[in-house]
C-alpha cells in the first residue's frame, strides 16, 4: 500500500518574493489592473510505501527539513492521503 503526501511550500509574512512580484506587473501590463498581488508557492505529491500515515508524515517533515525547504525563509504544509 501507498501514501502520497501533498506538500505546500510558501515564503513566509515578510519576506521578498520577485517572482510574485514580476507576474503581477506582468498582469498588469496585461490588461489586468484588479491584480493586488501574486505569491508564489511550490508543491510536491511523494508517494512513499507505507501505510502508516503517521511514520509518512514524520518522514515528509524530515524531506521538507533537510531538502524541500529553506528553514529561514519557507513555512510548509503537508496533507496525507491514500
Amino acid at each position: 500500500m501507498m501514501v502520497t503526501a501533498h506538500v505546500i511550500v510558501h515564503l513566509k509574512p515578510g519576506i521578498s518574493d520577485p517572482e510574485g512580484q514580476n507576474t503581477v506587473k506582468a498582469l498588469q501590463l496585461l490588461g489586468f489592473d484588479g491584480v493586488a498581488g501574486v505569491h508564489t508557492t511550490k508543491t510536491w505529491d511523494i508517494e512513499l510505501k507505507t501505510k502508516d500515515k503517521e511514520k509518512a508524515k514524520a518522514d515528509v517533515e524530515k524531506m521538507c527539513r533537510r531538502l524541500l525547504t529553506n528553514p529561514v525563509i519557507h513555512d510548509f504544509t503537508i496533507r496525507i492521503g491514500e
